[in-house]
């Protein structure tokens, strides 16, 4: 590991997800000397089966999807280090991560410039077997990502704290069949947005929402504080979610809601020489709109860093 500590890469790449692996492709076709560390919590692990990201007619299981891009950035001598980034500081103009690597060591990683890639963490209710629940498409994460995929079938969804009713109201364009449960312990609907679901057919359980648990057959299974169960088809839990945004944070990023960072059209943050793109910064968590995001901060570092002139080829 001492060539990571004897140098200065020209970009510390952190989060190897679908945003921080495009980027890091085409920062390695700009022939820039870049390093990627991924602790392994990228929530595209979770997707079952992507229909929506562009390329694949039959979809996309998510682990397909990083298998491929690290192949492909493989192909241009990029690599992924498993580990985590534990600290990120300023030292006489460079950036610092100090990783941490499976091993249990600390390296000390300079960089010219920094991109945030590390997405976010779900919060929310307890599911019983939920890794498994995902994986077979009982509990579902993501509406826009998903929601065709589910048509027709007995959907239920949580209500979250802002905006409680539209994620139900969303779903409505995909079945008739559309129950919400309060995950309060008092109602958090307004009268209009009782109106709102009742025009619009949408079934609501006012009794708190404890858990869910799995049936059998990996139904979700909604137990309520009266005492009800109730089975549905699928799940939209619509979690509460936390940017990873703490090592922004501690260099005095600009953050906005649920800790997300702030960026320019660029992906630049408040800090110069620090970038962010995917799920971390504020807008639309979609894998499309992450490489959308790394193409574009990838080629603007590549433009903000010294040119790397190319010698001629001996004939």
């Amino acid at each position: 590991m001492s060539e990571l500590t004897e140098r200065v890469f020209d970009s510390l790449v952190i989060g190897g997800g679908p945003g921080g692996l495009t980027a890091a492709i085409y920062l390695r076709r700009f022939t820039r000397n870049i390093v990627v560390i991924d602790k392994g919590n990228s929530r595209a692990g979770l997707i079952p089966v992507s229909h929506n990201y562009p390329g694949f007619p039959e979809g996309v299981p998510g682990t397909q999807l990083l298998n491929n891009l690290s192949c492909q950035l493989n192909n241009y001598g990029g690599e992924v280090l498993r580990g985590e980034v534990t600290d990120l500081r300023l030292e006489d103009g460079h950036f610092v991560g100090d990783y941490l690597d499976d091993a249990g060591d600390t390296h000390a990683i300079r960089a010219l410039t920094v991109l945030l890639a590390t997405g976010v963490a779900d919060v929310g209710l307890p599911i019983e077997n939920w890794r498994e629940a995902v994986a077979c498409g009982a509990v579902r994460l993501c509406p826009v990502c998903d929601g065709f995929d589910v048509m027709d079938r007995r959907i239920a969804v949580a209500t979250s704290e802002i905006n409680p009713v539209g994620h139900a109201l969303f779903m409505r364009s995909f079945s008739a069949d559309v129950t919400l449960f309060d995950r309060s312990e008092e109602p958090i609907l307004s009268d209009d947005e009782r109106r709102q679901i009742t025009a619009a057919g949408v079934h609501y359980i006012e009794s708190p929402l404890l858990g869910v648990t799995m049936s059998e057959d990996m139904k979700p299974v909604l137990n309520t504080a009266d005492g009800e169960s109730r089975e549905f088809d699928v799940f939209y839990p619509i979690l509460g979610e936390s940017a990873r945004s703490g090592l922004a944070s501690s260099l005095g990023v600009e953050t906005a809601e649920c800790d997300k960072i702030v960026v320019d059209d660029h992906q630049r943050t408040s800090v110069p020489g620090l970038y962010a793109i995917g799920d971390v910064v504020r807008g639309l968590n979609q894998i499309a709109v992450a490489a959308g995001q790394a193409a574009i901060a990838a080629t603007t570092i590549h433009n903000a860093l010294p040119w790397t002139l190319r010698s001629k080829v001996k004939s």
